[in-house]
């Protein structure tokens, strides 16, 4: 029984620090550096400055996976952030999609 005990409370020892770290959704088009820092999960930041000087260099990420280019920066630390890397803020896009399909009035005339 008390074997049975240790085992749950190392695995539950071994979860909770990625419980703690889990990233925090974030611009990274947008963001500057401090905020990238705080909500990326192994960014730290020099990573974070080095992901907003290559964004001043070469333009906007267009995907997750852009973020390979930054040095530093591996396929396993964009794999652990990738639900919290955006590349549009949720307002400014729901507020894009709207603006961008007008919608259609019928009138008396179109019938």
């Amino acid at each position: 029984m008390f074997h049975k005990l240790a085992v749950i409370a190392l695995a539950l020892g071994l979860a909770a620090p990625g419980l703690l770290f889990a990233a925090t959704p974030v611009n990274i088009n947008t963001a500057d550096a401090r905020t990238i820092a705080k909500s990326l999960d192994g960014i730290g930041a020099t990573r974070a400055e080095a992901i907003v000087a290559w964004r001043d260099a070469h333009g906007p990420f267009k995907k997750a996976d852009d973020l390979k280019h930054v040095k530093g920066i591996g396929k396993a630390t964009i794999e652990r952030n990738r639900s919290a890397i955006l590349f549009a803020d949720a307002g400014a896009a729901a507020g894009a999609d709207t603006a961008a399909k007008p919608r259609r009035h019928k009138s008396a005339d179109t019938e």
